[in-house]
């Protein structure tokens, strides 16, 4: 077997692995950790929350099984314990993957997290000052001289907090495509290229995040997703740069 030094190569790459493994595993306790913490939290201002929520509907929530107030309560304690622990999960994220990272491309992490918190959480303000209202006030109102509207409190809770998620991921284009030109996944040129598809790709995600079929909501949606695209080929094409340099340095 061939050797390097008097060491085993195979027995290095074992190693290596196994140590990539620990590292993952201890990276998602941390994770999970801080994701329990924040849910345990949640519980003692989820209360608030709720009649935050409940605003743009304007009256109260139908109960029709008996445990569905409990799972409505749950779902946002946990909704709320996950946005706070996102921080602290996308610092584990970074601390996973900045071994394989030059030690000035470490220092990126003072504004990869701050940027991906602060992007998510402009798109759940964006989502709640904006579309909810708007989607909210369509479904509810809708042929309401045909049909009586009175959401349950799961489906409402639910439905909000989908599209505030969602919105919020959608904001963090240009941090995932740092990434995909980071690791060579793909160019910014390719991103500019298939613009005319990215645009028909945006309205489709604007049509799923946004049940209404209102036109004014749905551009609404597609503006600011618009723009995150343009931003999102700047950061391909950062992020392009440093996987060449790395590849002439290799």
């Amino acid at each position: 077997m061939a050797t390097i030094d008097g060491e085993d190569t195979l027995s290095e790459e074992t190693l290596s692995i196994l140590g990539h493994l620990n590292e993952l595993r201890i990276r998602l306790t941390w994770a999970a950790g801080s994701l329990l913490v924040m849910t345990i939290v949640g519980f003692f201002v989820a209360e608030p929350f709720l009649n935050e929520i409940l605003k743009p509907y304007g009256s109260q929530l139908q109960v029709l099984r008996p445990t569905e107030g409990i799972e409505t309560f749950f779902l946002l304690a946990f909704t709320i314990g996950a946005i706070l622990a996102m921080p602290m999960m996308v610092y584990q994220f970074w601390l996973f993957i900045s071994p394989g990272l030059t030690k000035s491309e470490k220092r990126y992490v003072y504004f990869f997290v701050p940027t991906t918190v602060l992007l998510f959480a402009t798109g759940i303000l964006f989502a709640w000052f904006i579309l909810v209202p708007a989607a909210v006030n369509f479904l509810s109102n809708f042929q309401n001289d045909i049909f009586l509207v009175e959401w349950s409190g799961t489906e409402y809770i639910s439905f909000i907090l989908l599209m505030l998620f969602w919105l919020g991921v959608s904001f963090e284009m240009p941090v995932i495509a740092y990434f995909v030109g980071r690791f060579g996944i793909i160019q910014a040129s390719a991103l500019a290229d298939q613009w005319r598809f990215a645009i028909v790709g945006i309205a489709v995600l604007a049509a799923a995040i946004t049940p209404s079929i209102d036109p004014i909501t749905m551009l609404l949606t597609m503006a600011p997703l618009v723009v995150l695209y343009g931003l999102s080929i700047g950061t391909a094409w950062i992020g392009q740069r440093q996987f060449d340099r790395s590849m002439a340095i290799e």
